[in-house]
């Protein structure tokens, strides 16, 4: 079931009804209701992955009590070793099978030897790298004596399968999310309608933005040989702001309906294409999966400790397993050993610490400085999702070098009028980011302090944007993930 269709309309309502009106008085009912409620909401993809999801449930929720009961080091090491095989067990057969086979058979070819076997049409269960790193959280940090296991399998089950974020997160720690399933929840009037903006802005950012960079994008890219150098470029662009408007705006949705039940998420991104440097852009992109690299690989290797040559590996290591993670293609790798590289020098000059505020905090634009930093921020990331986007490593080096060989075609990206109504939404949208840059999400605090009149104008016109430049429906770009 997508944020942005007609399921989901008639989907919320009804389960915010019965939650807050007919089961309010009791706990472990409300909790049960989210759970049916998610299962329900996966079924709308495929039913029969949801025993992944319960089976997933089922094991960290034993081991975990397991571990809370157990005191002998070489038993607590072999539950959490059992946590670790069944999920990312899980995880490696229905993401990465094929990919390790093919490149098995292409690695003896290589060495002269043939050798055949057939993959597998395997389907990749959506949401499957978010649910399995938030129920390995749980388990890692009960072994570390940091939490305590729940014995509220509801309240657990509530917590791995929560709707507004089973499929592409915030990937939730159990010390914010279990809590909160275990404590009275009370109808907060100004919560949820602070909810209701921040799904306003998600579908907005979804809808208007990314859904319509997708058409050019997919289009540029898809023919990436047919187009001039300065229509690759654009091409980029759009991707760059497709794949933000797309996850942003779902991570905006998740968090504003989780509001509505009364949940806290935590937040998932902070106006990245704002940032100075590489390393603020990373604290500010997929914050969830981030802090989840950070705390249990980046911090356990070493992490910034030690000399140089540490240092350099653990930097590669995060990211090369963050690129893995997004999916089975050596792009993703290229992408993540991209971003490694242009982290480096501000790790080992001891800079990647320096861009830790909001830019242009308290004023209304950037300095000189600033914009520059932006822009050269900006321009490295754009190349890199290149490789993001592209099919394989083959075409993103023809990309590249489509766009440095047709050097003279960049006199003419003035007359590209097909694409000024997109042009002209991308600005505005980076202007109302740019003035709510301090704040959780852009649409926080714009008009809270207008009269009735022009405020709830702004929103009918945000609706109507969404309503007018809604085109095909198209599903979340992190659902393949």
């Amino acid at each position: 079931m997508l944020f942005n269709s007609i399921d989901f309309a008639i989907f919320l309502p009804i389960v915010f009804a019965l939650y807050w009106f007919v089961v309010n008085k009791n706990l472990k009912l409300q909790n049960a209701l989210i759970v049916a409620s998610s299962y329900l909401f996966y079924s709308f993809w495929d039913w029969r992955f949801l025993a992944l999801i319960i089976i997933s449930t089922l094991v960290d929720y034993i081991v975990g009590l397991r571990l809370g009961k157990e005191e002998n080091n070489t038993n607590r090491k072999l539950l959490l070793w059992t946590s670790i095989i069944v999920n990312l067990g899980f995880l490696g057969f229905f993401k990465y099978y094929n990919f390790f086979l093919e490149n098995f058979i292409t690695a003896f070819t290589f060495f002269g030897s043939e050798i055949s076997a057939n993959s597998l049409n395997i389907i990749l269960p959506v949401g499957i790298s978010f649910y399995t790193f938030q129920t390995l959280s749980y388990t890692i940090d009960i072994y570390k004596r940091k939490l305590q296991p729940t014995k509220d399998i509801v309240a657990f089950a509530a917590f791995v399968s929560f709707f507004p974020q089973l499929v592409a997160g915030p990937i939730e720690r159990a010390t914010n999310l279990i809590p909160q399933f275990c404590a009275k929840r009370e109808f907060n009037y100004s919560k949820s309608i602070d909810g209701l903006r921040q799904i306003l802005w998600g579908l907005f950012k979804k809808v208007v933005i990314a859904d319509n960079c997708a058409e050019y994008a997919n289009a540029i890219f898809n023919n990436s040989a047919d187009h001039s150098g300065s229509t690759l470029v654009l091409g980029a662009l759009f991707f760059t702001f497709q794949i933000y408007g797309d996850f942003s705006g779902y991570s905006d949705i998740a968090i504003g309906t989780a509001r509505l039940f009364g949940i806290n998420l935590m937040r998932n991104f902070s106006f990245p294409y704002f940032s100075r440097d590489i390393a603020e852009f990373w604290r500010r992109w997929h914050i969830s999966l981030s802090t989840w690299f950070r705390d249990y690989l980046y911090i356990p290797l070493g992490g910034s400790r030690g000399n140089a040559w540490n240092k350099i590996r653990n930097i590669f290591i995060i990211f090369l397993v963050s690129g893995f993670w997004h999916g089975a293609n050596w792009t993703f790798i290229i992408w993540g050993a991209l971003n490694a590289l242009y982290f480096l020098p501000l790790m080992l000059t001891k800079r990647n610490r320096k861009n830790i505020n909001i830019v242009a905090q308290g004023k209304l634009l950037p300095s000189i400085r600033e914009v520059s930093l932006m822009l050269l921020t900006f321009g490295l990331t754009v190349f890199a999702w290149i490789f993001f986007r592209a099919e394989n490593i083959g075409h993103a080096f023809q990309y590249i070098s489509g766009i440095f060989n047709n050097a003279e075609s960049y006199i003419m990206l003035g007359v590209y009028w097909q694409y000024k109504r997109m042009i002209f939404l991308i600005v505005l949208f980076l202007i109302v980011e740019w003035i709510g840059r301090e704040h959780e999400y852009a649409l926080e605090k714009i008009g809270l302090t207008w009269n009735k009149i022009p405020r709830y104008s702004m929103y009918y016109v945000i609706i109507a944007a969404i309503i007018w430049f809604g085109g095909k429906e198209q599903e979340f770009i992190y659902f393949q993930f």
